[in-house]
């Protein structure tokens, strides 16, 4: 009797323990999708109380793919500030005399995420409008600011075209890619580039169907790329309308010099010279400079859009351009913060890795911190709004949950999580996390609208 009371005293005194179990709803769209409970992640708390109202495997560590962009994202806000910005100069060490720079001109780059097509051309209007016509050097290219080995953009997943495959680089250059307007005509399919690189071609080989159909348009595509000529062939339905299409795998470099070419002469100057790389020398002179759009707005791009090589580029100037002091400074702030993530595995900042690891109760530790801090407006602005932009633009349309949900996505092959923030329909706002690590996880939108929408009723 006596082991009895002790047995019933040790239970009593033991902490409450939140709820593990899912609610029907959900257990009933994963079944359904062939996904058990056991590949699955979640967390629900309201942001007015101290404790989850829903826990289930919140402590086991899984592969977050975009989800990871929350840790980069918060951590450069709260340390950089979301008025940090980053400057990209032009220097010489020549002295321009009646408008001619008889030496290279040097482009430095410090990180720049969002390095567009149309900031570089205010940068070289600023040159010419300070009265630099002809540049008789080359374009040296100081790409110093990041130590970083070379780029196998096929790495990932043999597919080196796509964006989301561009590496990180001091000097990015409009995300590395060239976006491609399809524009079917009455008989053939007009293709306009931007931006375009001087001495290179488009082929199009393009063949208009008469399919009102559309689906996986980009499927039936095929594009070969070579440093100086892109050929496009495959048929492209007429149904389809205008579509816009980007590609990567066009060297970084090759890109810039050919893009800046092409810009300096539209502008007006001469320029015939070839790329090189350096480090502007101490006595280089500033020619032009142009300061990037501020943090805030950067990581807006970044989660909204859950853009990886921009994420990269923030990564590495958290560690200022290195990825090992990046991982140390993450990791630091963390402990700064109170926060104890033991099962953390981080890559490149982006989520684009299969090693990366995180539980969802860290990922609900670090949505709540980022609530009560100070960067909080900037951070959930950041956030896709369910139904209405980014990621999230064309999911959960047509119930109570459009427009009252602020979500990160994530998503790899037998990877799909959300993370966010949702105000129910009684105006309480909650946290939650939800992350599926299975082969069929590509099938979990259905789980994650079913949870949405019962917490947003109330019933979850």
């Amino acid at each position: 009797m006596k082991l009895l009371f002790l047995i019933l005293f040790v239970l009593l005194s033991l902490p409450a323990h939140t709820q593990d179990k899912l609610p029907p709803s959900v257990l009933t769209t994963l079944k359904s999708a062939g996904i058990p409970a056991q590949a699955v992640a979640v967390v629900v708390q309201a942001l007015d109380n101290d404790k989850p109202a829903l826990q289930h495997q919140a402590q086991v560590a899984m592969n977050p793919a975009s989800l990871m962009k929350l840790l980069t994202t918060l951590v450069a806000l709260d340390t950089l500030g979301p008025a940090h910005t980053w400057r990209t100069e032009v220097l010489s060490t020549a002295v321009p005399e009646n408008g001619i720079l008889p030496g290279d001109l040097i482009l430095r780059g410090n990180g720049d995420p969002k390095l567009t097509y149309d900031r570089l051309w205010l940068l070289l209007r600023e040159l010419r409008g300070r009265g630099v016509e002809k540049i008789r050097g080359d374009l040296l290219l100081d790409r110093s600011a990041f130590a970083l080995p070379e780029h196998d953009p096929a790495a990932f997943d043999a597919k080196p075209l796509r964006p989301y495959n561009v590496g990180a680089d001091a000097l990015l250059f409009n995300f590395a890619t060239l976006h491609l307007t399809l524009v079917p005509e009455s008989h053939a399919v007009r293709l306009l580039a931007e931006p375009l690189p001087a001495d290179f071609t488009v082929v199009n080989r393009l063949r208009l169907t008469d399919g009102k159909g559309c689906g996986e348009w980009r499927e039936t595509l095929n594009a070969q790329l070579t440093a100086n000529q892109l050929t496009l062939s495959g048929d492209f339905p007429r149904g389809c309308g205008e579509k816009r299409w980007h590609l990567a795998g066009l060297p970084n470099a090759l890109l810039l010099h050919g893009v800046f070419t092409r810009l300096w002469r539209e502008l007006g100057g001469e320029f015939s010279g070839g790329v090189r790389e350096g480090i502007a020398p101490p006595n280089a002179t500033l020619l032009a400079a142009n300061e990037s759009p501020a943090l805030g707005e950067i990581v807006r791009d970044i989660n909204k859009f859950s853009n990886n090589v921009m994420a990269q580029q923030l990564y590495l100037k958290i560690g200022a351009g290195e990825t090992a002091q990046a991982e140390l400074a993450i990791r630091n702030w963390l402990i700064q913060k109170g926060l104890n993530f033991p099962e953390l595995i981080l890559d490149n900042g982006s989520g684009l890795s299969r090693r990366n690891r995180i539980a969802a109760a860290s990922l609900a530790q670090l949505l709540g911190l980022a609530w009560r801090s100070a960067v909080m407006p900037e951070y959930v602005a950041s956030l896709p709004i369910a139904a209405i932009d980014g990621t999230t633009r064309k999911k959960y349309n047509g119930n109570g949950i459009a427009g009252q949900a602020h979500l990160k996505t994530g998503s790899l092959e037998g990877v799909r999580g959300i993370a966010g923030y949702l105000l129910d329909r009684t105006g309480r706002r909650h946290l939650v996390v939800f992350m599926v690590n299975h082969p069929n996880a590509a099938q979990a939108q259905p789980a994650f609208d079913a949870l949405l929408d019962s917490l947003w009723r109330g019933t979850s």
